[in-house]
Parts: C-alpha cells; sequence; structure tokens
C-alpha cells in the first residue's frame, strides 16, 4: 500500500492537470515557427532556438511523468524529488516560450529578463525580511506596506529639500533618513501591538494608512513645493571579474548598493536567526513566549527588537523605490510591493531562504509583466489588455498564497498577545 502525504497529492493534481492542458491543448492550438531565447543584446546572435509546439509539449509531459511518479511507490525517492523541482523551475522558460509563440517577435533576451527580474524582487525581498523578523517573534505585520511608503517619501523628502535631489553625501544621508522612518514606524507598530495590546491586524492597517496620508501630505505641500520631482540616484555597483564576464556579465553582476544589500540581508537573517542566540530568542518568542520566559528570555524585549529591525529592513526597501530604482517620490510608489512581500513570506513558510525564492519567483511576475508588454503578446486577433497585464504579479501572489497556505504553518505565538507571567 502506498501512503501519499496530502501536500505531495495535490502537488500532483496540479503538475498532471498543467502537463494535461498544456499536451492536449496548448501545444498543439500555438505557433509553429521557430522561435530564440536571446542571451545578448542586438545585433549578436548568442541565442538558443526552439520549436514553441515542441517546447511546451515535452514540458507537458515532463509535468504529467512527474505528478504519476509523485504517487507512485517511488514517491519519496530523491529522484522524484529532483524532477519535481525541475517542473517547476520548467515553468519560466515555459512562460517566455508561449509568450513568444504568441507574439511577432522571433525572440527575445532571457538574460535581461532575468536580470530585471532579480532587481524587481529587491522590495520583495527586504519585505519579506521585514516580516519575517517581527513575525518570528511572535507579530503579525501586514504594515510593511507603510513602512516601506512612509520611508520612501520622507527620504525622497529630505534628499530634494536638503539636498536638491542631488550629491552623492546628501543621498546618503536621505537613505539613512528612510531607513530610521521605516523604524519608527515599525516601533509605533511595535508599541501598540506589545505595550498596548491592540489587534495587530489592525494596527498594521493603521500604520498603512498613516503612512499613505503622511506621504500624499509630503508629496504636495513640501516635494512639489520645492520644485524639485527628481534627482539622481544611486550609482550601479559592478562586481569586480563578476561584471566581466561574457553575455552575462553587465547583466547580472551589476546594480545599485541597495538591491546588493538585498543579498547580505537575505544571509544575515538566516545566520543571525538560526546559529545566533539572540535569533534563537526571537524564534522562542514567537513560538511559546511561556517557556522562553522561564528560561529567562525577555519576550517583550526581544519582540521590540525584532519588530524595529524590521522596520529597519522596510526602510531601506522603501529608500530603493524613490532613491535607487529612481529618484523621485510619487503616490503609492511601493505599489503595493509590501502585501506581496507578506505572500512570499507565506510562500517560504516563515523561513529566510524560502522567502527569497517567493521573492525571485514575484520579481519575475513583475519583470514579465513588462516583458509581455514589450513583445505585445496576442491570443488569436486579441491584444491582451494592459490592465491584465499590470494585474499579473497579483494573481499569481492569490494563487501561490491559496497554494500555500495549507501548508505553511506561522509560528505557534504568532498574532496572540503576551503579558509576562500570565
Amino acid at each position: 500500500m502506498v501512503v501519499v502525504k496530502q501536500g505531495s497529492r495535490a502537488t500532483a493534481i496540479f503538475l498532471g492537470a498543467i502537463g494535461l492542458v498544456l499536451t492536449l491543448l496548448v501545444a498543439p492550438n500555438i505557433s509553429g515557427d521557430t522561435k530564440a531565447f536571446g542571451f545578448e543584446a542586438p545585433p549578436t546572435s548568442a541565442q538558443i532556438s526552439f520549436n514553441p509546439q515542441v517546447l511546451v509539449g515535452a514540458i507537458g509531459i515532463l509535468l504529467i511523468i512527474t505528478a504519476a511518479l509523485s504517487v507512485s511507490p517511488i514517491a519519496g525517492h530523491a529522484i522524484v524529488r529532483w524532477l519535481t523541482w525541475i517542473s517547476v523551475a520548467s515553468f519560466l522558460p515555459l512562460s517566455v516560450a508561449i509568450a513568444l509563440a504568441l507574439s511577432e517577435s522571433s525572440s527575445t533576451n532571457v538574460t535581461n529578463l532575468i536580470g530585471q527580474s532579480l532587481i524587481l524582487s529587491t522590495p520583495i525581498a527586504l519585505g519579506a525580511m521585514t516580516g519575517l523578523w517581527c513575525e518570528r517573534a511572535g507579530i503579525i505585520n501586514i504594515g510593511i506596506e507603510g513602512m516601506m511608503l512612509a520611508a520612501a517619501g520622507v527620504g525622497f523628502m529630505v534628499y530634494a529639500v536638503l539636498g536638491d535631489a542631488n550629491g552623492t553625501g546628501w543621498l546618503w544621508l536621505s537613505i539613512l533618513i528612510a531607513v530610521l522612518a521605516g523604524g519608527l514606524t515599525a516601533a509605533i507598530h511595535a508599541a501598540l501591538c506589545i505595550k498596548y495590546q491592540i489587534d495587530q491586524i489592525v494596527s498594521g492597517v493603521v500604520i498603512n494608512l498613516f503612512a499613505l496620508g503622511l506621504t500624499g501630505f509630503l508629496r504636495s505641500e513640501v516635494i512639489v513645493e520645492t520644485g524639485i520631482t527628481s534627482g539622481s540616484p544611486t550609482t550601479d555597483i559592478a562586481l569586480p571579474l563578476l561584471s566581466d564576464i561574457p553575455v552575462v556579465g553587465e547583466e547580472l553582476f551589476v546594480g545599485g548598493p541597495i538591491y546588493w544589500s538585498m543579498y547580505v540581508i537575505v544571509f544575515l537573517s538566516w545566520f543571525v536567526m538560526y546559529h545566533t542566540p539572540w535569533g534563537l530568542r526571537v524564534r522562542s518568542s514567537g513560538e511559546n513566549p511561556h517557556a522562553a520566559e522561564t528560561l529567562g528570555v525577555n519576550v517583550l524585549r526581544i519582540r521590540y527588537q525584532a519588530v524595529i529591525l524590521g522596520g529597519f529592513i522596510a526602510g531601506l526597501a522603501g529608500a530603493w523605490f524613490s532613491m535607487e530604482q529612481q529618484a523621485g517620490f510619487d503616490d503609492r510608489l511601493t505599489n503595493n510591493a509590501g502585501f506581496i512581500a507578506l505572500a512570499a513570506l507565506i510562500f517560504g513558510k516563515w523561513k529566510p531562504w524560502g522567502a527569497f525564492a517567493g521573492a525571485l519567483l514575484f520579481g519575475f511576475a513583475r519583470a514579465f509583466q513588462s516583458r509581455l508588454q514589450l513583445l505585445s503578446v496576442k491570443i488569436g486577433d486579441f491584444d491582451l489588455p494592459s490592465e491584465f497585464l499590470q494585474s499579473l504579479p497579483f494573481i499569481i501572489t492569490i494563487v501561490v498564497v491559496a497554494g500555500a497556505l495549507g501548508r505553511a504553518v506561522p509560528p505557534a505565538a504568532e498574532g496572540k498577545p503576551y503579558r509576562p507571567g500570565s
């Protein structure tokens, strides 16, 4: 008798259904003209040609085989696990192949697409680390969006008012102010949740509404009044040696300082949380605060520290929007990245590397949305409306969260008020 876990069965059904759709419906009805994955900007010719019908059909068969093996007697074998990961990874080339098949373009630069995906994942990954520190300590934080937005607005206001949105020194001071602004809004959230013990969801909503009103006021009454609506963003940094690699060097190993800090912060979050005593205290405060207290852990202090640390990270994410992606500020500049970061956190099961993988997925969704517009994708004679393309990252967010919620288990004490000695 073969016992199949519920998660494996759900994965098998999902992969099998997608495989059947690709094999029986999609592959026979898309263009069979030769297309190509390009790896360099035109007019260079580093590319891989393929037939969309063959590639889509082959991926469909791979998904069907993986689904069948996932419910077979060898379901737990390492080969099946590797096949599952390969099948999931195949969705990336599959998406691009179908987009090309529905476009009049013969090729697209996938190296550039990957580079854009990595860069656009920056605020999502940083936001996910914000949520990680807060929720691992037991505090729900749906105010990540507000923390990012407040930091982006306050940071650029300082840059415009004091430095005329120009000058390296003023830029770095403004980034520091943005980080502090994120920490301050997080401190407000921490006080509301920990000291006054109001509902943590309500507190997060308050932070988001407060940031929306604050930044709207700062933009209309301060930034616009200066007459400075744009300036000089951060300068890209090329990694030595790696940026000189042919084909991929300039696309994958050149980026702004906040972008590179994303990798450092994800690594440090993993290292500190799982390899230091303080990280253990944070996790214990979110799992079993009463037991942690009996061992001498000051649970309330740990929660304050973790939430404010997360706020600093959210502030850096906000600075990425207004001082690295562009040097300017518009209302709702963060474009719901904080909520997508929460989805990445849930997708990653409240673990640093899992959340980072989720951020990369959503970064790809945002980059792919722009690429679909560039390729002018059509289904028959029907042009995909720009509104649908703009909603694509949020559709993926809903699908991913719906699929992850049944298997992702949050910290046991998350969202539960705590009183010492109770």
